[in-house]
């Protein structure tokens, strides 16, 4: 098979394709160098991220950069500089962030950017948008918000009609005491 004009051997355009299946599973890609960290450390850390819905692989840079171009996502080819890892974030990229910029504390893991809903974030923006609160968290703040006014109403009206009652009971207490 041909690539950009250049005949290609199947194994490497077979893990083309898995690379770009990868891809298309995923919503979003978290890019680190993983230089200096021991198997142990990696497979921690991919452990971590499995039980949030993520995986985490070494990819050859070549391979990545041309199956992310084939996926027609931008701004990969920046962070495929160097020894490169990929997290493949099929859930809540925050909660994923928020483990790299943790472990990033205890091992050598170096972040390098990432894609999230298809904007590229440099190493800083991936560390601040760590430390905000997680689509679910959010989802519950606001609803929290939403309810309070309905809430409050619901307490003013159940206030009348104790009124009402608590009025009534004394009324009819009254009268059976005369």
């Amino acid at each position: 098979m041909a690539l950009r004009g250049k005949k290609v051997q199947q194994t490497k355009v077979d893990a083309i394709a898995a690379v770009k299946e990868k891809i298309g599973s995923a919503k979003d890609f978290i890019f680190t160098d993983y230089r200096g960290m021991t198997v142990d450390q990696i497979t921690a850390l991919r452990d971590k991220l499995r039980e949030k819905n993520a995986e985490y692989h070494v990819i050859k840079n070549n391979f990545a950069r041309i199956a992310f171009e084939q996926s027609n996502i931008a701004h990969a080819e920046t962070m495929l500089l160097g020894p490169t890892a990929i997290a493949f974030i099929r859930d809540d990229a925050n909660e994923i962030a928020k483990i790299f910029v943790d472990y990033a504390k205890e091992s050598p893991v170096k972040l390098k950017g990432g894609i999230v809903d298809n904007t590229f974030f440099d190493e800083k923006q991936i560390d601040a948008f760590s430390k905000l609160p997680g689509r679910k968290q959010l989802i519950a703040m606001l609803m929290s918000t939403m309810n309070a006014p309905l809430q409050n109403f619901v307490y003013a009206l159940n206030g009348v009609t104790t009124k009402l009652v608590r009025t009534l009971q004394a009324v009819a207490d009254k009268k059976a005491g005369n």
